[in-house]
């Protein structure tokens, strides 16, 4: 079955050159493993494929359902040697996903090798930890990987991308993510964007809702609200006020342009006209409205504007109320 790798951008290929790692040999426990494929083998993604393979390799491995001959840089490894990476971006992970591809695994075995950079007396992970979390809860005691040597910020950004393909990430993962690849490797947003392939809105939008309260920010992780609520409550840097507003939207099940309304009321609330109060003179008017309703059979508004002038306004109700206010005018002349 030929592995089909999903659309983004230039992928790891172009961003880090094949350098396959060979196992060293002082590593008793490690062996070659051959890869199967299997019902899960799209769940397992391409990412890691396309990062530890050539373009050779993949033509060959499509042209055959089972491998037979074992590759160098894959091996068996024992799982209590294998750790996942602290600074991996996504740091939720849906138990009863975990679950189901445990169950996979259990009949199937993992069919896509974890991408590891060895670190002398254990390996890390730079992708593939759903799968090593799912091998745990399978009883599996070793896993296949892949050593690869990456720096630090190849590292991050694998797992950016990784995470971004499958959307695993959830909007705060991600802007941290993102603010870590500008912090701490002096990345630009348009480098970022680049990158991960997305307009360089997308990757500014993202990095604005680290501005929003933590407790806006957990209701954002815990999908209580959108990233669109969020990024409408936003507009309001009161914090207290954000997280007020964000409750407000949950209880009330209010929709994104709703929240957008309801923020703006609350940044730009609406003025209210100050009159002027002149009891005397408002008499005045009054009574002549009056006068006029009982001349014209029909309600007057008298609307005064500054140095005495103003206008008139005649209600009417029907054409033919109209005409008889007309003959009434022209009676007049």
């Amino acid at each position: 079955m030929a592995v089909k790798k999903k659309g983004l951008g230039r992928g790891l290929d172009a961003l880090f050159p094949e350098k396959s790692v060979k196992p060293a040999e002082k590593k008793t426990e490690q062996k070659p493993v051959a890869i199967n494929e299997s019902l899960h083998q799209q769940e397992e993604g391409s990412l890691n494929a396309s990062a530890v393979k050539s373009a050779a390799e993949t033509k060959d491995t499509a042209q055959a359902a089972v491998v037979e001959e074992p590759k160098k840089s894959e091996m068996l490894v024992k799982i209590s040697k294998v750790e996942p990476n602290r600074t991996q971006p996504r740091k939720q992970f849906d138990e009863d996903a975990l679950l189901e591809l445990s169950e996979s695994i259990k009949q199937f075995g993992i069919l896509q090798p974890l991408l590891v950079s060895d670190k002398g007396d254990y390996y890390e992970i730079i992708a593939g930890e759903r799968r090593w979390r799912a091998a745990k809860l399978a009883g599996l005691k070793e896993v296949p990987v892949i050593i690869k040597e990456f720096n630090d910020q190849q590292v991050v950004e694998i797992s950016l991308i990784e995470n971004i393909q499958r959307e695993d990430l959830n909007p705060i993962e991600e802007a941290m993510a993102y603010k870590r690849l500008i912090d701490e490797f002096k990345l630009k947003q348009d480098n970022i964007a680049e990158r991960v392939s997305k307009s360089r809105t997308a990757v500014t939008n993202s990095l604005r809702l680290l501005k929003l309260d933590e407790r806006v920010q957990q209701m954002l992780i815990d999908e209580m609200i959108s990233a669109g609520h969020a990024r409408a409550i936003l507009a309001i840097t009161d914090k207290d006020k954000q997280t007020s507003v964000a409750m407000k939207v949950f209880d009330e099940k209010l929709s994104v342009r709703e929240t957008e309304k309801l923020v703006k009321h609350i940044v730009e609330p609406p003025k209210k006209t100050q009159k002027t109060v002149n009891t005397a003179e408002d008499a005045i008017y009054e009574s002549l409205e009056e006068k006029m309703k009982g001349i014209m059979g029909t309600r007057v508004f008298i609307h005064r504007k500054k140095n005495n002038k103003g206008k008139i306004e005649i209600e009417y109700y029907s054409r033919d109320e109209l005409e008889r206010i007309i003959e009434l005018f022209e009676s007049i002349r």
